[in-house]
């Protein structure tokens, strides 16, 4: 077995023992976090004091001079790294050749990713012309931890994400609309072949989604594009569209047959769960008549998903379809739905409710965007003011807790997307 030579610190009196399966577990991933954290801190304020040669004698000679200590088995290694976020894990690449190539591995990234519970929030300012400008902010705070200019001059928007990739698009103006992919984490971005909408003008970009298909491990993006005039004419959005697949790792689009079911979109983004794309349709507004139509991203064919029975609890006059540890989640007003069992009706769960005690004093028109597992949510809602109706969406994240009946606000500028953060390239 290979091992690794690792230097422990002085407070650390726990070790591994080369000897014993037992004991090579005997100090615990926390604790081995911890000295992974501290180790990286002093390798780079190391590094950042003179230029990479000499900082790499410096480092050798600041190692080697302590005690010899016991080694690490080196498939402790990879259990460790996972856990750590993506920005310390950049950093930690350039400890030695071995991590570098063991973080920079696909199979690590997947194992990264089964691990990551780190969510941030990216939204898309349009107004910084001539540049688009993509932020992103922690749960805690309005104020940006990063910030990325896009290479786009037309106006962006998101089609989805997924497994910390963000999927946006671009009207490049004609008969085309452009895509990219971007993982804000690591900061790679790849653009895929233009989108060409029909020679009819009256085509526009209905829904999109963006999603994996866990059985070929491949990534495709999804988008629907619909004729302006129908639902003036027919009342119904889907008589005439056209729906193109692009598959990562392919250098083309290609149509897959018409969306089969009549209604009227009510989120143009697709919700991603269970390998599939999924939309919230209705077939009559007037009477509240609802369903949930997806798109298998394996066999890349249609299935009409009903929602929980109407028995009064449901209000599908306002409902938002989102994702709640990996299930297809779905919010009626303040109550929370998740489908265990995908596709079968019978599995809707109602888990929680939502109070909202707190914050219908200063907002109002309060729909649930995505719902965290630390009681957060983030809100779209409109604010009131004094003398003025505030028309502009504004997105909250929502932290409630029920056990001080106390709350927390935090208000964001932009449209937002939730992502997590990942490894993952989208450079395929």
């Amino acid at each position: 077995m290979k091992r690794i030579q690792i230097q422990f610190f002085d407070d650390f009196e726990e070790t591994i023992s080369t000897n014993s399966q037992a004991s090579r577990f005997s100090l615990t991933v926390t604790g081995l976090i911890n000295m992974l954290k501290i180790l990286c801190s002093i390798l780079f304020s190391v590094i950042n004091k003179k230029n990479i040669s000499t900082n790499r004698r410096n480092l050798t000679g600041t190692l080697t001079s302590l005690p010899s200590l016991p080694t690490l088995p080196f498939d402790l290694i990879p259990e460790i790294l996972s856990r750590l976020p993506v920005k310390q894990l950049l950093q930690l690449r350039c400890v030695c050749k071995l991590w570098k190539s063991l973080i920079s591995d696909p199979k690590f990234a997947k194992k990264h990713l089964a691990l990551s519970t780190t969510f941030n929030l990216h939204g898309l300012d349009n107004h910084c012309f001539p540049k688009r400008v993509l932020k992103s902010y922690s749960l805690n705070s309005s104020v940006s931890i990063a910030q990325i200019d896009l290479p786009s001059k037309g106006y962006v928007l998101f089609l989805g994400s997924c497994n910390g990739i963000l999927c946006l698009a671009e009207e490049g103006g004609g008969d085309l609309f452009l895509v990219r992919l971007w993982n804000p984490s690591i900061r790679k971005f790849k653009e895929l072949p233009p989108v060409r909408k029909p020679i009819v003008e009256r085509y526009h970009l209905g829904m999109s989604g963006f999603g994996h298909d866990p059985i070929s491990d491949i990534y495709k993006v999804v988008v629907v594009l619909l004729a302006f005039d129908n639902i003036h004419n027919t009342g119904n959005y889907f008589s005439e569209n056209e729906v193109k697949v692009h598959t990562l790792g392919t250098d083309s689009w290609k149509s897959v047959s018409m969306f089969p079911f009549a209604g009227v979109f009510v989120q143009k983004l697709g919700q991603y769960a269970s390998g599939k794309i999924n939309w919230l349709v209705y077939t009559n507004i007037m009477q509240g008549q609802c369903f949930i139509a997806s798109l298998d991203l394996g066999n890349e064919s249609y299935q009409k998903v009903l929602l929980p029975d109407d028995s009064g609890e449901v209000d599908q006059y306002a409902l938002q379809l989102s994702v709640f540890r990996d299930c297809l989640c779905l919010i009626s007003r303040e109550d929370v739905w998740v489908m265990k069992e995908y596709g079968n009706k019978e599995s809707w769960t109602k888990l929680f409710t939502i109070s909202y005690n707190h914050c219908t004093s200063s907002y109002y028109n309060i729909h649930p965007k995505y719902i965290f597992e630390d009681d957060r949510v983030l809100l779209r809602c409109r604010r009131w003011q004094e003398n003025n109706i505030d028309v502009r969406w504004n997105y909250i994240s929502y932290n409630c807790n029920y056990k001080n009946d106390t709350s927390k606000f935090i208000e964001f500028e932009y449209i937002l997307e939730v992502c997590i953060e990942s490894l993952i390239s989208p450079c395929f």
